[in-house]
Formats: structure tokens, C-alpha cells, sequence
């Protein structure tokens, strides 16, 4: 079994719904448990901020699957939310990331993890580390400090 840490965002369309079932979905994937899932946080948008704010998490993964077969398994939950990719950092329904796998260093052209701008993102650092205290972030979490994020109920 390989842990895999996967960050969920949404804004549209009921985004705490689309959240809480992706985490649903997470747990049902073949070869995989779900071993843990963060808090919701409100988060401002990044890059296109002329939108509605996100809802984020972050969930922990156990999984036989390999990172290719797992990624393709978080597209096909997107494309069942009805996931459009119009732009970059366009509004979405769902945006699921894989950030970590294991201790694998993965690039591809259509993979690269560990995912290359989670440092620069409370709303990714913030629910990792509420998850997995033990991983080495809390640094790259205080260089984020002026990113708006709030922990819901």
C-alpha cells in the first residue's frame, strides 16, 4: 500500500457538496481506503480572482494502484461532476490534485508529483498538515501566512 495525499477544491454548484462527496467518492475507488480526511476551508481564489471562493480539503489515501491509475481515477470523479477545463485556474465544480505519492518523484507530461505549487498554497498546506502534522511543510504554511483561509464547521 502506497499513501497518497489528494487536494479537493470546488466553487461552484454547491461547492461543500461537491467536497464532502468527493471524499465519498475517494473512499470508493477500487484497491484504496481512505485513511483520513481534513476539515473544509474557505479560501480565496488564486491566478483569476474574479470568482466565487473555494471550498478545499484534503484527503489521505491507501492505495494499491499505481500513481497513473489513481490519477486517472480522480479525472474520471472530475468529469462526473462535470468538470470544464475553459482556462487556467477557471471556476470548477471539482478540481481533485494528487500531491504526494509515497515518497515518489513523478514527472510526466501528465503527471508531476509531488504537486509543484502545493508549497505555495495555504489552502492545500493547511489541510495536509491538519492530516499529516508529520510532514515537512509547516515552514512552506508560514511563508503562506497572508493567503486568506478560513476552517469551517
Amino acid at each position: 500500500m502506497t499513501i497518497a495525499y489528494v487536494g479537493i477544491g470546488s466553487n461552484l454548484e454547491d461547492p461543500e457538496s461537491q467536497v464532502n462527496r468527493a471524499f465519498d467518492e475517494l473512499a470508493n475507488i477500487r484497491d484504496t481506503k481512505l485513511k483520513g480526511r481534513s476539515s473544509l476551508y474557505r479560501s480565496a481564489p488564486v491566478g483569476h480572482v474574479d470568482q466565487p471562493d473555494f471550498i478545499n480539503a484534503v484527503a489521505a489515501l491507501d492505495t494499491n494502484l499505481s500513481a497513473d491509475e489513481l490519477f486517472s481515477e480522480l479525472k474520471g470523479i472530475e468529469e462526473r461532476h462535470g468538470r470544464k477545463r475553459s482556462f487556467a485556474n477557471a471556476p470548477r465544480t471539482l478540481d481533485l490534485d494528487l500531491l504526494l505519492f509515497g515518497n515518489a518523484t513523478i514527472r510526466t507530461e501528465c503527471l508531476l508529483v509531488p504537486h509543484p505549487r502545493m508549497h505555495e498554497r495555504a489552502f492545500v498546506l493547511r489541510p495536509l498538515l491538519e492530516i499529516a502534522p508529520q510532514l515537512p511543510f509547516e515552514a512552506a504554511l508560514r511563508a503562506c501566512a497572508g493567503q486568506k483561509i478560513e476552517r469551517i464547521a
